[in-house]
């Protein structure tokens, strides 16, 4: 059966007290809403609806670059969530199949309990509540089950009875229902409420009422998770690294410190890495198998490859590419460069836009001087070329496979295969000037004449 989604992401978040639409706030480097459309892509739908409301423009800017196949409905006035739902009807009026409704603000929903909805679909279901068993039930709208299991209503806690009170299987707001059968229910769905709403978990109560059967499924109260405030998020945060720690673990990677880690949504690590404390991984970061991520390295947007160590105190920044058995030390930043294998940048060096031929050697406190402050340059050192320490290379340059860099030097014009070059001003020797200088320095210095 095909599928839709409908992704609700209209919300003002006025407890986030931001100038940003909620749906843009980030969590483990990613916006929230990226996480939502993540579990919906799994169930590969044939169409995805997101309603926007407030911060609409931001919003649909966002979705041009993380899910351009996605189709946009505005909720100009924000009456609710069947209110919201109904306006992204025009988007499926040819679709012909299931539809789930998902929220931008509820990240955690998995692709098999979205999954597990479907299949109760299929197993004649006209309408499939997510639920949850809440520690605290509180203000969560109840799930009401007949004796047979099936779903007979979704009971508001405001205007439940005592004994509905006291259910503890809660509504998460996930719905999953046929196009045709959802749209029809809503369109009879009345504003009969405090707010003035029209609220989606209505159409349970309409459906049985036409006697279509509902059932709810149950998934761990974790993956309904909702973010609402600054709080909410920073606990979502924290629930994400617990969640992305503990997979890498079992997966076989070795963390020295788990607290100390943090991953993006994204992060790729394979088996018998090591990670000591306080690395954080940016998006895009993919680790091969039998890498080392030393104590406190930073990564964003980059691969590093079997075998290959980098850090302590290492950046990798967007386009780092290192291949096996490279080495990048303490103090070093990668950026937009290939580093072929088993060459080595060990200390206190800059590479950008360029690439290090393979078993090169690049010395302490070297640059790649690639921004002219107009245009980015390349560098490119040759397979087993050795860079002295503290030199600059003023790009576009090429450094031949196996030249000689001298330390100090400043390097402006191509050096050949095998060559040596210098750029550094001749050193010139006073002898004895030195201790003469300083003591007439001492000297004024007593004097309190400086």
């Amino acid at each position: 059966m095909p599928t839709a989604i409908i992704l609700l992401a209209a919300g003002e978040g006025t407890r986030m007290n931001s100038d940003q639409p909620k749906p843009l706030h980030r969590l483990a480097g990613a916006p929230l809403i990226a996480h939502a459309l993540a579990a919906a892509r799994a169930l590969e739908p044939e169409r995805i609806v997101v309603v926007t409301g407030h911060g609409a423009e931001a919003v649909e800017a966002a979705l041009g670059e993380i899910a351009p196949e996605a189709a946009v409905a505005v909720q100009a006035e924000r009456k609710g969530t069947g209110h919201a739902v109904l306006e992204a009807a025009g988007a499926l009026g040819d679709f012909a199949g299931d539809v789930v409704v998902l929220y931008a603000d509820t990240p955690f929903v998995q692709a098999d309990t979205l999954q597990a909805m479907l299949d109760a679909r299929v197993g004649g279901a006209a309408v499939v509540v997510l639920g949850f068993e809440a520690a605290e039930p509180g203000g969560y709208g109840r799930l009401v089950r007949g004796p047979d299991g099936a779903l007979e209503a979704i009971v508001e806690a405001k205007d439940a009875s005592e004994a509905q009170r006291a259910i503890t299987l809660c509504n998460s707001g996930v719905i999953a229902a046929d196009r045709d059968v959802l749209f029809e229910l809503l369109a009879q769905v009345e504003p009969n409420n405090a707010k003035g709403e029209y609220y989606l978990t209505d159409v349970v109560g309409l459906a049985r009422a036409r006697g279509l059967a509902a059932a709810a499924i149950v998934c761990p109260e974790a993956e309904t998770l909702g973010v609402n405030s600054r709080a909410d998020l920073a606990a979502a945060e924290a629930a994400f690294q617990a969640r992305a720690r503990a997979e890498a673990m079992a997966n076989g990677a070795t963390l020295s410190d788990p607290a100390s880690v943090w991953f993006a949504f994204d992060t790729v690590i394979g088996r018998d890495v090591e990670i000591g404390p306080n690395v954080v991984f940016g998006p895009e970061v993919t680790v091969e198998s039998g890498a080392t991520i030393r104590a406190f390295c930073h990564l964003e947007g980059c691969h590093v490859s079997r075998g290959a160590v980098v850090g302590p105190f290492a950046r990798l920044r967007p386009g780092a590419e290192l291949a096996e058995d490279v080495h990048v030390g303490n103090f070093v930043e990668i950026k937009n460069a290939i580093v072929e294998e088993g060459a080595k940048v060990n200390h206190l060096s800059y590479v950008g836009d360029a690439r290090v031929g393979a078993r090169a050697n690049v010395g302490a406190g070297t640059i790649t001087c690639n921004y002219d402050g107009v245009f980015k340059h390349r560098t490119e050192i040759g397979a087993g070329a050795f860079i002295g320490s503290n030199s600059a290379l003023v790009a576009p340059v090429r450094i031949g496979e196996r030249a000689v860099v001298a330390a100090g030097s400043v390097i402006t014009e191509d050096v050949p295969a095998g060559g040596l070059a210098l750029g550094r001003a001749r050193q010139a020797v006073k002898p004895g000037l030195g201790a003469r200088l300083m003591e007439r320095l001492r000297e004024i210095k007593a004097r309190g004449a400086h």
